[in-house]
């Protein structure tokens, strides 16, 4: 299904029954990223899933994007559909999307998970985004996808899953160079580490233990930037930990979302 908001069509899931949760994915995937969190949630939670600006079967309009564009999308989505106090999962570009939007929209979110993500990209890492694009830009997202797999999941699961490699290949090969290009940019901008005091709702932040993308030590300073806010750090898993380690991932998860 599909919505009008913020001069874009985005691309939305819903599934189940209950309290609203919504989940915001990676960059170069799509919502289908979160199929076996979908799964366990639906028979307790309505969880919406969307494609992000730039991403599956939403528009990917040319030209840099900011979070602040990506949370104005979410906004007009949860508008449209009606969500009211959902509850907010996040991973890696999906949690700088929830906390933009937590920090613009104060009282909108019952809970916020942050999931493999950082509030702040380091200078130095600039050139490295530089990188992406360029390669994005001159040769598609093919030379990206390897790469890619091998920094989002540790080396036993990358050698030992080829299904799952292959799935989350395409996706990454799918994603239009417009739309990734666009979301790098935003990425490459985070730095909302010193006004994260001001989120106000639960939160729980999650990371694989051998992240390498957006290491522990990130996660930590978002943890420590939230007061009252949970860290769990998910043993045996780089950055898509929610597909490295469901079972973990899902208990987690559900556990925080059940508590609030």
């Amino acid at each position: 299904m599909k919505v009008k908001t913020n001069g874009i069509e985005i691309n939305y899931t819903i599934e189940g029954q209950g309290p609203w949760v919504v989940m915001s994915h990676s960059l170069a995937c799509g919502r289908s990223m979160w199929d076996e969190q979908a799964q366990a949630l639906k028979p307790r939670y309505r969880v919406l899933r969307f494609d992000t600006r730039g991403h599956g079967g939403s528009d990917a309009p040319d030209g840099a994007y900011t979070l602040d564009m990506l949370c104005e999308d979410v906004r007009g989505l949860l508008d449209a559909l009606s969500v009211e106090t959902p509850h907010f999962i996040g991973l890696s570009m999906g949690g700088m999307i929830g906390m933009t939007f937590a920090l613009k929209y104060p009282k909108c979110f019952r809970s916020l998970a942050l999931c493999d993500t950082s509030s702040r990209i380091p200078p130095e890492a600039g050139p490295i985004w530089e990188g992406r694009i360029a390669t994005a830009a001159e040769q598609g997202m093919g030379p990206l996808v390897e790469p890619t797999l091998q920094r989002w999941f540790t080396e036993p699961f990358y050698q030992s899953n080829k299904p799952m490699m292959a799935r989350i290949g395409q996706m990454i090969r799918n994603t239009r160079p417009s739309g990734y290009i666009g979301c790098c940019k935003a990425i490459a901008k985070i730095d909302v580490t010193d006004r994260l005091g001001a989120i106000t709702c639960p939160v729980q932040v999650l990371v694989g233990e051998q992240d390498v993308g957006t290491p522990v030590a990130m996660s930590r300073a978002i943890h420590q930037a939230i007061p009252g806010s949970e860290l769990f750090v998910i043993p045996s898993a780089s950055h898509l930990s929610n597909l490295e380690q469901p079972a973990a991932f899902n208990r987690a998860i559900a556990g925080f979302l059940n508590r609030h």
